[in-house]
């Protein structure tokens, strides 16, 4: 009996003859009204009972099963409300995807610090869950992208003890079982079948008890009540390890799977079937996969057992597919002929469709975040598709999804996975070559390569694991590809991209009011007055805490105002500010006393140049998109008083072309002197009316966000200072562009007067390479490119003369040495000549049909350079080891060229007198 039994003793269990009952197969507890039931219905504990024989008198597609659902809730005084994005840190900063309906409203609504946007609500969201990546295909019900139908209700205990932005309870466990079992109702199904299954919830600090709702096989729907928050001193411990205690808040967390349900009324073998019904058939012919009566029963009948395939539930895959064929009487390898391509065809249907949430949402393939879970997804389909023969572009199948979910940018989604594949493909072929090197390290040792290794190998060069275990193969070694292989990708990429440090909270500041920010009222005014109301000593200087105060604290991106304070015949220089717990603290080089009047002075020539920048980092940001595609969001920004930067995630590098076209754009709002205006509205109704772009420098906390908008064409929530009117910026200019990381651009710019200094720099440097060059500015450029291609040109006639000297000397034996080796003839040979010269002429006593041993003095240090025949036993690595050794150096390289040396000069004609006999000596070994 857990700890929360007496929470799962429901009114409404009792009010309709349910009994409480405890699976004799995996020991859940559940209640169901059957009394005669015996096990609790879930899979490995049952099979799917509903293929075939579907739960629901009527076939609903994805469309009409969302809108009977979304109904039903309206019906029942529940508000819909639009769904969020998949990116889930485009409005938090603590996770990556969203998995799940309640993902919306975390935070800021769960601890009740912000409202809801309606309570009680409903929505369908999409949603993407990583971990379930290996399971797709094999199990017939899992997808990695899926919409969670959900109802949510906030509530607040009547005796809580803090003020929330939600009062008094909604409802509450009773009321959400019943509205499931009317739901069910509504459509037709048979409530003696439902089973629900206690199964308590633990997540992120909170808990609470939890139903699973099974019909038919299937787990149909989840009902989560979060009640409860981590205490060391509570008084239930959850499966977790920790103890709990209930809080001031409780909230209706559901989730009801609109891909199972469709599943649920149709009765398809899988559910791939029922939702991607168009793509199967597409792929299924496009890949010739066909089968006869016989083996259509056989698919058929192993569908109705796949659920036992869950690697959440099993050790083995393979044997557990081994217990299927057992059941089936079929041969396990005939079975696993018949149901790997089709496991396959709906594991590509499904990526395809999480490509298309990912790309359709802004998501950019890159090496980190979701940029990099987007990435794996693909490059997993790419070899799926290979692999099964589906003879389609990969951008092709993601543009067939992205069309049915209404996507409005699939021309950037189609250059996305296009730019991708290019990247995979090089990538491959860069990769490969390590995967042979590894393989022969543990060839013939009797170990797997690791399980980690593997994981590297994926994360740096994206080598599929199956291509590792083929490669290895092939040169003696083996490979143990965990079945779950993808899910542990994704455990490394799925902490958020903020960063996780948390700004430490100061006792020394806890009595002090917030610090009233003046700055927000006149942008542009520098001066003020103040109380000091404390003063705190640093190793360096004090910190001088204002009532109020016109310095802007560091934040944002932007650095922080300097100026200074004046109190009577006391002034002090502020060269930093900061903000702790809403208190503004300026760094000063003296104490301006406790207590005193104060005259602030802000630095009116930096605050300018930065609120200039501020705003010209909104107008890049808005020209990027326009310029670049929707899918450019801020990746990161630093204001400065000379330039600053915006980091943008885009798929591939911005040409010279894209940079004068986003220079036009954000000059010609300059030039139409739009209004910069600001307002403070409430949290969810900025979001309903702007949508989530807003948060392109982060999500700031509180009810109400601050909005600076750029007339018409911009807006974004922003905590810093900025002009009054565009026109007040001058002008912007480029500098740079650059890549910070894959998927990633960087945009260096200036404003104002910074951006005439920079283009002045330019042009200074334009002119001093012109005197240099003794032509006109204009004409630089064709004269560089002139004298580049003349500069080539020598190079190659240089290059051409050492080749033919080293042949010269190879042909005239001078001071060179040859001695006979096993048959072959082996020249020895001192040229003081830089490396060039010793590859080549190593390289003509080799095409000669001769073992080359090159040393060279220059440069005060001795080097060997080895070439051997092919054919020939010697192994050139091992006979430039042993030279480097006697010059006191080292050096190696492949069996038929190397390369070393060593320090040591003097002793080089010594090891080239030994070198006839280290060549027979490594060629006897």
């Amino acid at each position: 009996m857990s700890d929360l039994e007496a929470e799962y003793r429901l009114e409404y269990f009792e009010e309709e003859g349910f009994e409480r009952k405890e699976c004799p197969s995996c020991g859940a507890h559940f209640w169901t009204r059957d009394h005669e039931r015996e096990h609790c219905g879930e899979p490995p504990c049952a099979d799917y009972s509903f293929i075939d024989d579907p739960g629901f008198p009527e076939p609903h597609s994805l469309s009409e099963m969302r809108e009977a659902f979304l109904s039903f809730f309206e019906e029942h005084d529940h508000e819909r409300i639009d769904p969020y994005p998949v990116a889930a840190n485009r409005w938090r900063d603590d996770v990556l995807l969203t998995q799940a309906s309640i993902y919306d409203f975390q935070p800021l609504v769960t601890s009740g610090q912000t409202p809801p946007p309606a309570n009680p609500l409903t929505i369908s969201q999409p949603c993407i869950r990583m971990q379930d990546i290996d399971n797709v295909g094999k199990t017939g019900r899992h997808t990695m992208a899926f919409e969670m139908m959900a109802h949510h209700a906030f509530n607040t205990r009547e005796d809580a003890d803090e003020e929330y932005a939600y009062e008094g309870e909604v409802y509450w466990k009773d009321e959400t079982v019943r509205y499931c079992d009317e739901l069910f109702e509504s459509l037709g199904a048979d409530l003696d079948e439902i089973t629900y299954i206690e199964d308590p919830w633990v997540g992120g600090g909170n808990a609470g008890p939890a139903i699973e709702v099974i019909y038919k096989g299937a787990e149909l729907a989840t009902l989560v009540f979060m009640c409860m928050e981590r205490d060391p001193d509570g008084d239930y411990e959850m499966k977790d390890g920790h103890t709990y205690s209930f809080m001031d808040t409780y909230i209706v967390d559901t989730g009801y799977g609109l891909e199972r349900w469709t599943w649920m009324s149709q009765g398809t073998a899988t559910v791939y079937e029922a939702i991607y019904p168009d793509a199967i058939d597409f792929l299924k012919e496009n890949a010739g996969i066909e089968h006869t009566a016989e083996e259509r029963d056989i698919v058929h009948r192993a569908a109705k057992l796949s659920g036992r395939l869950d690697i959440d539930d099993v050790d083995d895959v393979e044997a557990a597919r081994g217990d299927i064929a057992e059941r089936l009487d079929v041969d396990v390898d005939r079975l696993r002929e018949l149901v790997e391509p089709l496991e396959s065809i709906y594991a590509i249907a499904d990526h395809s469709r999480t490509l298309a949430y990912m790309f359709g949402d802004g998501i950019v393939p890159s090496n980190v975040g979701t940029g990099y879970l987007a990435r794996m997804v693909l490059r997993r389909m790419k070899r799926l598709v290979d692999e099964v023969g589906v003879d389609a572009p990969l951008d092709e199948l993601v543009d067939m999804q992205a069309d049915r979910l209404g996507y409005e940018n699939r021309d950037t989604i189609r250059e996305i996975v296009r730019s991708e594949e290019r990247k995979y493909r090089k990538t491959l072929e860069r990769g490969s070559r390590k995967v042979e090197q590894l393989a022969d390290e543990y060839a013939g040792t009797g170990d797997p390569i690791p399980t980690e290794t593997l994981l590297e190998l994926y994360d740096s060069h994206g080598i599929q694991p199956d291509m590792v275990a083929e490669i290895a193969a092939e040169r003696g070694a083996t490979v143990d590809v965990p079945d779950d292989f993808y899910a542990l990708v994704a455990d490394r990429h799925e902490e958020a991209d903020g960063d996780d440090a948390a700004a430490e909270h100061d006792e020394r500041f806890a009595d002090l009011p917030e610090t009233e920010k003046l700055f927000y009222d006149d942008q542009g005014r520098t001066e003020f007055e103040a109380v000091v109301l404390d003063v705190f000593e640093r190793e360096e200087g004090y910190d001088v805490v204002l009532d109020q105060t016109m310095f802007y604290p560091e934040g944002g991106g932007q650095p922080a105002d300097r100026g200074q304070l004046t109190a009577g015949e006391t002034t002090v220089d502020v060269t930093d500010v900061q903000e702790v717990d809403g208190v503004v603290l300026h760094h000063a080089d003296a104490d301006p006393g406790k207590g005193e009047f104060v005259r602030g002075q802000v630095d009116g020539d930096r605050r300018d140049r930065l609120r200039a920048h501020h705003t010209a980092t909104h107008l890049i940001g808005h020209a990027a998109r326009e310029v670049l595609g929707d899918h450019v969001r801020q990746a990161g920004a630093q204001k400065g008083i000379d330039s600053s930067r915006l980091d943008v995630r885009h798929y591939d590098r911005i040409t010279r072309d894209q940079v004068k076209a986003i220079e036009r754009v954000a000059n010609d709002l300059v030039r139409e002197d739009v209004a910069v205006s600001q307002e403070w509205p409430d949290r969810n109704e900025a979001e309903a009316e702007h949508g989530f772009d807003l948060y392109q420098g982060g999500v700031p906390p509180g009810t109400n966000v601050r909005l600076i908008h750029v007339g018409d064409a911009d807006v974004q929530a922003c905590a810093g200072t900025h002009v009054d009117r565009t026109g007040q910026i001058g002008a912007v200019k480029v500098l740079k562009t650059e890549p910070v990381q894959d998927g990633v651009e960087r945009i260096v710019f200036a404003a104002a007067g910074a951006a005439v200094e920079a283009t002045q720099r330019t042009e200074d440097a334009l002119y001093d390479a012109a005197d240099a060059l003794d032509v006109d500015p204009l004409d630089v450029p064709e004269t560089a490119e002139r004298f580049f291609e003349e500069w080539k040109a020598r190079g190659k006639e240089i290059e051409s003369l050492k080749e033919e000297l080293a042949a010269a000397r190879a042909s005239g034996g001078a001071d060179a040495e040859e001695v006979e080796v096993a048959g072959t003839t082996a020249v020895i040979q001192r040229l003081d000549g830089d490396a060039d010269e010793l590859r080549a002429t190593a390289n003509a006593h080799v095409d000669d049909g001769k073992i080359a041993v090159v040393g060279s003095g220059a440069g005060g240090s001795a080097s060997f350079v080895v070439g051997v025949p092919d054919g020939v036993g010697v192994n050139a690595g091992q006979v430039v080891a042993a030279l480097a050794d006697r010059v006191g150096g080292g050096g190696g390289g492949p069996p038929d060229f190397a390369q070393g040396g060593g320090p040591d000069v003097d002793a080089l004609d010594e090891a080239l007198e030994a070198a006839p006999e280290i060549v027979r000596s490594v060629q006897e070994a």
